[in-house]
C-alpha cells in the first residue's frame, strides 16, 4: 500500500542534524545527521509504523491536508512510503509453504530442473506488484 504524509524537520539546537516527525502518526519520530539523512530516516520510520499498523489491524489516520497544517518552526515536506516495497526490502526471511501441483506438472518441472519455489516467488511478486 502507498501512503503520503507531511513530515516536519526541525534543526537540532547544537547543529548536529535534524529532528523529523510525522504529526499524523503518533510516535513516528527520528533524527538525521543532515536534512537528506533525516528525510531518509523518517521515510523508513514511517514505512515501519505503517507496516506495524497494517499487521496489527490498527487504524491508520488519514493524512492532514497541507492547507490545514500549522507550520511552526521547521520545514515541511511530503513523504511517501510504500509498505509492499518496504516489506520486500526488509523481510527477506524464507518461510515454508506447502503447495499442491498436478503430478504431471511436478514431474515435468523436475525433469526440466525448474525451481518451483523460485517460479512461485516470481509469480507472486508480479501479482502483488512488489
Amino acid at each position: 500500500m502507498k501512503y503520503i504524509y507531511s513530515a516536519v524537520f526541525t534543526p537540532i539546537e547544537d547543529g548536529s542534524g535534524y529532528y523529523a516527525r510525522v504529526p499524523d502518526l503518533p510516535g513516528c519520530i527520528t533524527t538525521g545527521s543532515s536534512l537528506s539523512d533525516a528525510i531518509d530516516q523518517i521515510t523508513d520510520a514511517m514505512a515501519a509504523w505503517l507496516c506495524t499498523a497494517e499487521d496489527e489491524d490498527l487504524p491508520i489516520p488519514e493524512p492532514t491536508p497541507q492547507a490545514r497544517i500549522q507550520a511552526s518552526g521547521g520545514s515541511w515536506s511530503l513523504i511517501r512510503a510504500d509498505t509492499l516495497q518496504y516489506r520486500a526490502a526488509t523481510d527477506t526471511r524464507s518461510v515454508r509453504k506447502n503447495v499442491s501441483l498436478p503430478a504431471w506438472m511436478a514431474a515435468m518441472a523436475d525433469k526440466r530442473e525448474i525451481n518451483c519455489s523460485q517460479v512461485l516467488q516470481e509469480a507472486l511478486r508480479r501479482r502483488l506488484g512488489a
